[in-house]
């Protein structure tokens, strides 16, 4: 065994000399691998150079960052109204949200998709988990330079090498910090080293109220109307009685009055405009929407999660509290889909903010978008008051209860009107964690005065029906109830003034804004311009002669000016920030299957009632798209204060359209 163990002198010398080769190989190997720290270059800390990133696509809304690139491009440095304006050229009058409207995390009956693929990734609206950003290096940055990444927000950390010229996308966690570190280097120069940390804030707004918070007036797609003419039977009744005014395009059923079927309204109905939601006549165009859209452009470090819920016809009473009825069916591709009425708006907050926090506890309303109390005060029963002349259409009107006085409008705004808004405040506290200044109450404008006056009355804009006619007298009282009246108290009831007594005065003001109504003195609905659209000037008649008034000429098309109403274009610039019955029939042509009093539902589409209700049910008397845009100018800065962003640099203001007075 020793034998077997035992080396001869040469097997041993032969170990050695192995053994010392393979160390030599081991030493050269280790050479070229290790540096000793007194070679390595030094890495400086870089003073002339920043990372620089952004949220994409941080309008949560939208499905698909071009819709928000659109915005983006647009506004750059414009106002919300300079960048509205913009677009109505681009889409020629059209309106750009006619190609948005399919491509939203909330669905046409108001349910928001839980998850919602943006842009190809599946996420939680309402409670997100990450969100997509683009990280780039700035500043003095060598050409041809290389950037070494590193995003420590896992285990092990995201490591990325490429030419620093190139931007990153990647997705980031929501709710903590993620440090980053790019080591810069160039050439023989020792590395450059910069750092950050990424913290996205996810500004949740909720908007609330009524007609003008949900953007009525403006549907997303307008209405394409016919060039023939559609018949209306008036109240006169006989052939006397009749009247032609544009139909629907592609409505495949009888246009004469003496014909119908029970199939008519759905293919009509087929043939209407399209809204974001069409129970409440929610739009894109409101100026909560495009508040919330502005503020995440001007803000690249943030994401707006928008959770719209005004609707249209809301009070107090019946829409914020109690449930109200839907004022129009979701048109699918081979169905109809009514509500028949609509959830109150603060179950629905509720419903949405218990939901969320059973997923992100954590996760609080930051701000809500107010406007309501006009429908508290029947303003459109005062608007009916003022154009409806023709006694036999008064006379039903008033049975009916669609026509409202000044009188009874004074006794609510007096009485009932701040009870229910000290209910209502109680009510939204909790979800602002008891500090009401995180409620942006955005107040009315007066949409009867051009140059600071009334509008001097008539049937201009109003001469979609026959029993129309804007009494100057009535008009004037309206006009100046509501500026004498009713917006001087709007603004103490939101602001516990006057006389407003409140729980505690310190934390029960909303921020209330107003500064848009100085803007609307002149652009009132009867503002005409030489700007106006050639349509509007050329087929709109001043005077009230737009239509033609024998059937038989009518039935072919009934306008006076022998344009076709297709050529009609709801979106183009004008003087009017104020939609007239002409411009709402024009727009949306609605017919509203609820209305305030049951007894006034119209037996087919041709009845008596129909010809009132859509000429007045889809926005006359409501903010036009622009109209709107001055709005959400006003909020934006009051939303951004209140939610600590700063203000950026005072918006160019958009090119005012000079109005005149009839």
């Amino acid at each position: 065994m020793i034998r077997v163990i035992r080396l001869s002198l040469r097997a041993r010398l032969l170990v050695v000399v192995l053994s010392a080769a393979t160390l030599g190989v081991a030493s050269a190997h280790a050479q070229t691998q290790i540096v000793p720290p007194s070679a390595a270059p030094a890495v400086q800390l870089a003073t002339d150079m920043q990372i620089s990133w952004e949220v994409r696509n941080r309008f949560r809304l939208f499905r698909e960052e071009r819709d928000f690139a659109l915005q983006v491009n647009t506004l750059n440095g414009r106002s919300i109204l300079a960048a509205e304006q913009a677009l109505a050229a681009q889409s020629d009058g059209r309106g750009w949200a006619r190609n948005t409207l399919t491509r939203l995390c909330i669905d046409q009956s108001g349910r928001v998709s839980e998850p919602c693929t943006r842009d190809g990734v599946k996420e939680s609206y309402l409670t997100p988990l990450d969100h997509p950003i683009t990280v780039r290096l700035t500043g003095a940055v060598p050409v041809g330079a290389t950037c070494a990444w590193t995003f420590e927000d896992g285990d092990p950390p995201r490591q990325s090498t490429l030419d620093c010229a190139e931007a990153i996308n990647l997705r980031v966690r929501y709710g903590r910090p993620t440090p980053v570190t790019v080591d810069v280097s160039s050439g023989s120069d020792a590395p450059q080293r910069v750092t950050t940390q990424i913290a996205v804030r996810d500004v949740f707004i909720a908007g609330l109220g009524d007609s003008i918070a949900s953007g009525e007036g403006n549907p997303d797609k307008p209405v394409t109307l016919s060039d023939d003419g559609f018949c209306f039977r008036s109240y006169l009744g006989g052939p006397a009685g009749m009247y032609f005014r544009p139909g629907r395009a592609g409505f495949k059923g009888a246009r004469a009055c003496d014909t119908s079927d029970g199939s008519s309204l759905q293919n009509w109905q087929r043939a209407g405009a399209q809204w974001f939601n069409p129970a409440c006549h929610r739009s894109l165009y409101s100026y909560q929407t495009r508040m919330a859209i502005a503020l995440a452009v001007q803000n690249p470090q943030i994401a707006v999660t928008y959770l719209p819920l005004a609707c249209t016809g809301a009070t107090i009473t019946e829409g914020m509290f109690g449930s109200q009825r839907a004022r129009e069916c979701v048109v699918g591709k081979s169905s109809l889909t009514c509500q028949g009425t609509v959830n109150a708006q603060i179950a629905e907050l509720r419903e949405a903010l218990a939901a969320a926090a059973k997923r992100q506890p954590e996760r609080q309303l930051d701000l809500i978008l107010l406007s309501i109390g006009a429908n508290d005060v029947d303003f459109s029963g005062l608007v009916a008051d003022v154009i409806v002349e023709r006694q036999t259409e008064r006379a039903l009107s008033r049975r009916t209860g669609v026509l409202t006085s000044v009188d009874e409008a004074r006794g609510v705004l007096q009485t009932s009107l701040p009870r229910d808004f000290s209910k209502l405040r109680q009510a939204l506290r909790p979800f602002v964690g008891g500090d009401l200044a995180r409620v942006v109450y955005v107040s009315y404008a007066n949409p009867s005065l051009v140059n600071g006056a009334p509008c001097p009355g008539g049937r201009g804009g109003f001469d979609i029906h026959p029993a129309f006619n804007a009494d100057p007298q009535r008009l004037a009282d309206v006009t100046n109830f509501v500026q004498s009246e009713f917006l001087p108290q709007i603004k103490r009831l939101a602001q516990c003034s006057g006389g407003v007594l409140c729980n505690d005065q310190a934390r029960d003001r909303m921020t209330f804004v107003d500064q848009h109504q100085a803007a609307f003195s002149n652009h009132g609905f009867c503002a005409r311009a030489e700007t106006d659209p050639p349509f509007d000037r050329e087929c709109f008649s001043p005077t009230g002669e737009s239509f033609i008034a024998d059937i038989v000429n009518g039935a072919n098309n009934p306008l006076a000016c022998g344009a076709g109403a297709s050529d009609f274009r709801a979106y183009s610039p004008r003087a009017r920030w104020i939609r007239d019955a002409n411009d709402s029939y024009f727009a949306a042509m609605t017919y509203p299957q609820a209305q305030k009093a049951p007894t006034t539902q119209p037996g087919d589409i041709h009845d008596a009632t129909w010809g009132v209700l859509s000429a007045v049910y889809g926005g006359a008397i409501h903010p036009t798209a622009e109209g709107h845009a001055a709005m959400a100018d006003a909020a934006l800065p009051a939303a951004m204060s209140v939610l600590g962003l700063g203000l950026s640099e005072a918006p160019v203001t958009g090119e005012p359209i000079a109005p005149v007075r009839q």
